[in-house]
């Protein structure tokens, strides 16, 4: 039984500055690309047999340097991996949403507002993640599935994975350029690594 391997993309101008980052495709940074080049003689490690890439070209592009497009990987553009659709919020820092409010802001407790797009809530997120997890699940029967995408998309994935209220995806923060193992343990779901860096 293989596992699943939870990937964040590479760096981006705004996951360096803290801006949420939903909706708008930005590009790895060079040390962006680096972060996927490093990921690829790890992963090679593993048995991936299969792959899911959010649509997004900072994931895409990761999971290229990651050598996860070659060709013995059945690899999918997921569009149910996009991160979160932040609204109002896209684009802007906690900080700024929190001087904004009056109060301190967190995503997993107060959610998005409306804006250019509608926002997405945690249980419309989980509801996407569920989805793709119900596809990848039996093929884990072959080896590993890798899931390339976003931070607060995978924390919640990782949520649902253990059973766990989306909300509490608020405890896996997940750097970019780093990843995490889901497995069981006693034939129950299991958080097997996290927030591993490459060398």
């Amino acid at each position: 039984m293989g596992e699943f391997v939870v990937v964040r993309h590479g760096a981006t101008e705004w996951s360096r500055s803290g801006q949420h980052t939903g909706v708008t495709d930005l590009p790895l940074l060079p040390e962006g690309e680096e972060d996927g080049r490093r990921l690829g003689p790890v992963l090679a490690q593993r048995d991936i047999t299969h792959a899911f890439v959010s649509p997004r070209q900072r994931a895409r592009r990761t999971a290229e340097l990651a050598g996860l497009l070659d060709g013995g990987i059945d690899t999918a553009i997921e569009p149910d991996l996009v991160e979160v659709d932040y609204g109002a919020y896209e684009g802007r820092t906690t900080k700024e949403i929190s001087a904004e409010l009056g109060r301190p802001w967190s995503l997993w407790s107060d959610g998005t507002a409306p804006g250019d797009t509608p926002g997405e809530t945690l249980q419309q997120v989980a509801e996407r993640v569920d989805r793709v997890l119900e596809k990848a699940r039996p093929m884990l029967a072959d080896g590993d599935v890798a899931f390339v995408a976003h931070g607060h998309v995978l924390r919640i994935l990782t949520a649902r994975w253990l059973g766990l209220d989306p909300s509490e995806g608020r405890l896996f923060a997940l750097a970019t350029g780093r990843y995490g193992t889901l497995g069981h343990e006693h034939d129950r779901p299991a958080l097997t690594g996290w927030n591993i860096g490459c060398p």
